[in-house]
């Protein structure tokens, strides 16, 4: 892959997190919200996801953040998609139950017109539904750069993710790129596109997916390597402020080395994979996502594989956000003469579009 390849694929990706980010015509503000210190606000709900109501107030500029567990009430006509910590799925219009504690949420589901009442505690996620395609989506892209004149060394990283989120599945695709220059040396580049897509089971909790992975990496001397697997998975948490979930399955790869040093050709690799992936958050100020796959090879007994993308955040104002993150592929058994791992460390600045 050449790095004029390289960036259009990060100019393909930027076009379509902006164009996804576009704005779009908004409900009306009739939602009300009650906190518990008595306030009372009326807006656009948009969602609620890691522990924090996201509503759009037309006096107000841009998305306010409110702490989900100092709300009082909340009343919205509009459908709503609702995840609760057992895996239940509602689809309704909201309002809160009379008396009792804890606070409870009734959802009014259509066409039936059934009532479930779920404690406020147990509502993990929550996210308007729409008959619009594009405001389905969520998603945040990010950007770092360093420079140093003393040996015109260049570095920069860029990473977009986009989600799709319906009743009982969803869709999600990331990037993550990174290209590092220096005078007198060739540049260095990596890029990784991953696909997702899950469906949740009948059993509370248990879902399956399908993952595809495109890697490039120019100091393993990678050119294209594919992955595509499937395989069932469970929550082991999943809260307001914890999402832990592990998938197994199998998977197979092909991978595309560089000829330029050895003959090393393609590779087919039948793989067992385990997935995991963790999300830890603190109420509007600090998140911590780490996802990591393992593909123990089948098909060459002994020979490992391992990939991992961090990501830490710190809010800097509503859709602002300071990050650092770590990625890096490894392999316990390389073709020879080529290196078995590539990894590093970025940091820079992320924007979040769609529900929040």
């Amino acid at each position: 892959m050449t790095i004029g390849t390289t960036f259009s694929i990060r100019a393909a990706a930027l076009s379509f997190a902006f164009l996804v980010a576009v704005p779009l015509l908004a409900r009306d503000s009739t939602d009300i919200i009650v906190m518990k210190n008595g306030d009372r606000l009326t807006g656009e709900v948009k969602g609620l996801d890691e522990g924090v109501l996201y509503v759009s107030m037309s006096y107000i500029l841009g998305t306010s953040s409110l702490d989900w567990s100092k709300v009082a009430r909340l009343e919205s006509k509009q459908l709503f998609i609702i995840r609760t910590e057992d895996g239940t799925v509602y689809k309704g219009a909201l309002n809160t139950a009379e008396g009792g504690r804890p606070v409870k949420i009734e959802v009014v589901e259509t066409p039936e017109r059934e009532v479930a009442t779920i404690n406020r505690s147990q509502i993990v996620e929550m996210a308007e539904t729409s008959d619009r395609f594009w405001q389905r989506f969520n998603g945040q892209v990010s950007f770092g750069t360093t420079y140093s004149k003393g040996n015109e060394t260049t570095q920069y990283s860029l990473s977009s993710q986009t989600e799709y989120l319906r009743e009982r599945w969803s869709a999600a695709a990331s990037l993550s790129s990174n290209l590092s220059s220096s005078t007198g040396a060739t540049a260095s580049t990596r890029n990784d596109l991953a696909l997702e897509a899950n469906h949740l089971l009948p059993w509370k909790n248990y879902f399956y997916a399908g993952l595809g992975d495109f890697l490039q990496s120019s100091v393993q001397g990678i050119q294209l390597e594919t992955s595509v697997g499937a395989g069932i998975g469970r929550y082991f948490k999943n809260t307001n402020r914890t999402k832990i979930s592990l998938l197994g399955g199998f998977a197979w790869q092909n991978t595309n080395y560089q000829q330029s040093k050895v003959m090393a050709g393609t590779q087919n690799l039948a793989a067992a994979l385990i997935a995991a992936d963790v999300k830890l958050f603190r109420f509007d100020k600090t998140n911590l996502d780490l996802g990591a796959i393992v593909f123990p090879v089948l098909s060459d007994p002994g020979r490992v594989k391992f990939n991992t993308n961090i990501a830490y955040y710190i809010k800097i104002t509503s859709n602002l956000k300071w990050n650092i993150s770590l990625y890096g592929n490894w392999d316990n058994q390389p073709p020879p003469h080529f290196v078995g791992s590539d990894y590093g460390t970025s940091s820079g600045v992320s924007w979040t579009f769609g529900m929040k």
